[in-house]
């Protein structure tokens, strides 16, 4: 993990956490130096024991993070599967040639597959 998304990631994790744990209904600390905690959707939910007990006890972070919401590029369902998989076919023979020319170099340094 020393890449630095990951590290801002989790310095951001780490800031959501903090936030949540010094809001008043979560703290025994009274800590004002930190931002307050607000839910974020596809991120984090400061869950009510309530909404655990509707879902049976499961933790399921899906269950009430829920997703963020994306957006319609207003493109319809069969053009877009139209473009896409031609893009994948163009993309399939494209891998093709590069996979030839691979082993094709291989062979001419001796280590023929």
């Amino acid at each position: 993990m020393s890449n630095p998304d990951s590290q801002t990631f989790l310095r951001e994790l780490a800031g959501t956490f903090r936030a949540w744990r010094s809001s008043p209904e979560n703290s025994k600390l009274k800590t004002s130096n930190l931002t307050s905690y607000i839910d974020v959707s596809d991120f984090c939910k400061s869950a009510t024991l309530q909404e655990i007990t509707t879902h049976g006890y499961v933790l399921t972070p899906g269950r009430f993070v829920g997703a963020e919401d994306i957006e319609d590029d207003g493109e319809g369902f069969d053009e877009k599967m139209t473009r896409l998989t031609s893009d994948l076919k163009s993309q399939f023979t494209e891998s093709a040639k590069l996979e030839a020319a691979i082993k094709e170099n291989l062979k001419g340094l001796g280590y023929a597959l």
